[in-house]
Formats: C-alpha cells, sequence, structure tokens
C-alpha cells in the first residue's frame, strides 16, 4: 500500500488507502512510529485478510497532547499535560470526516501513551468500533482509578504488554504489570471482547509487531 502525505487542520497525516476498506485504523505516532510505519502496515496485511485503510497522524507534544489530565514527571523533568481531549477532538471532528468515507469499522490504537490514549478514548465515545493498546502506559497516575470507575463505549479492546515492562527501576512504571492486569480483568467483565497478549522484551521492541498484531485481533472481532 502507499503511503500519501497530507496536512489536515494543521497536522500531518500518513494515509495507507484502501478505497474497498471495511476497516479504517486510525493511530497517533512519534517519529520512531514513522520510522516503521511501512512495516506495520505489511505485518496487518500478512496477519489479516481484510481490506483496511490506515491513517497515522504525528504528535508533536507527546506528554501534552495524549494524557488526559496534568501529571508531575514519571522520567526526566517534562510534565505531563491534559491535551488527551483536543486531540480526540481532531479525530472525530476534524479527521474522521475527511477520511472515513465507506469504511463502516474505525478502530483506533497505539502504543505506549499512544496507547493509553486510545483506551481512554472508547470511554469518551462510541465512534470507535474496536481499540487497541499496545505496551498502553497503564501505569499512568490515577488510570486505574479512572478505569474502575467508569465503562468504555468499544465493543472490542486489545491489550498487550511486553514480559519485562514491569521488570523497571523507576517506581511508578513499574505498577504497569499489576494495572494492565487489572484492565483487563475490568474489561472481561464490561465488553464484549477483550484479551491481554504478553509479548516477549521490554517496552522498546518490535513496537510495529505489536501494534499490527492489536489490530489484526480487533479486525477479526468487529464483524
Amino acid at each position: 500500500m502507499k503511503c500519501t502525505v497530507t496536512d489536515i487542520s494543521g497536522r500531518k497525516c500518513y494515509l495507507y488507502k484502501n478505497h474497498s476498506a471495511e476497516f479504517l485504523l486510525i493511530q497517533p505516532i512519534d517519529e520512531h512510529d514513522l520510522e516503521v510505519l511501512d512495516q506495520e502496515v505489511e505485518i496487518i496485511k500478512e496477519l489479516s485478510g481484510k481490506p483496511f485503510s490506515l491513517v497515522a497522524f504525528m504528535i508533536e507534544d507527546w506528554n501534552q497532547d495524549l494524557t488526559p489530565w496534568a501529571a508531575t514527571p514519571v522520567f526526566g523533568k517534562i510534565p505531563f499535560g491534559s491535551g488527551a481531549g483536543d486531540t480526540l477532538e481532531f479525530v472525530t471532528n476534524q479527521l474522521l470526516p475527511v477520511v472515513q468515507e465507506e469504511a463502516p469499522y474505525v478502530i483506533l490504537g497505539g502504543y505506549s501513551l499512544a496507547g493509553l490514549f486510545a483506551l481512554w478514548a472508547s470511554y469518551q465515545t462510541e465512534k470507535f468500533k474496536g481499540i487497541v493498546a499496545a505496551s498502553p502506559s497503564v501505569w499512568y497516575p490515577k488510570w486505574i482509578d479512572y478505569a474502575s470507575e467508569n465503562k468504555p463505549l468499544s465493543k472490542s479492546i486489545y491489550l498487550s504488554l511486553g514480559e519485562k515492562e514491569e521488570k523497571t527501576k523507576n517506581p511508578m512504571m513499574a505498577q504497569v504489570g499489576v494495572a494492565i492486569r487489572r484492565q483487563h480483568e475490568l474489561l472481561t467483565s464490561q465488553i464484549d471482547s477483550t484479551i491481554l497478549e504478553w509479548n516477549p522484551g521490554n517496552h522498546f521492541v518490535d513496537s510495529e509487531k505489536r501494534t499490527a498484531e492489536g489490530f489484526a485481533w480487533v479486525m477479526d472481532k468487529c464483524k
């Protein structure tokens, strides 16, 4: 699939278009994700025979634009913001009207903080049939409290984590294993289909493969 680069409402977007697509995959990305995006699309094609289009859009401020509420720094000196609402507004009100066309199923997915954003978005709107949260940052302060008190509106949610991700010296991020197990437990009682897959390695390996596997799984559950 050929990638076309375009600007939508001031954000750079990368479109892999299939005119017969049944599924529209939406993904926030950073520069690393962009480097492996072609590989991710090819893996999705290998794993799923269903026709899809993928639209990725660049996130300029990862810590601000993908987080639902402000939090102090967990690593380094950069705090987290509360820009997830603005990013979701861009997706639902500006991006989708341009790119959705006839695709009946919209799936939102992402990796790391983008995975947390996708998960959070599932509690805000019914627009996304499925959600891919690959190695999501569910260690985020107060996230599990929020998930425990709310119910997602998406029907299928994919979770994954690297087996070594909870084995970190950072005390906040070390909570990710407990948090994702709790997240999966909650989802199991709330929605039609969910899964928690464990991958080899830490947080910084195979992001394109992990994300692609999530998209393929959700595509299979959407019909």
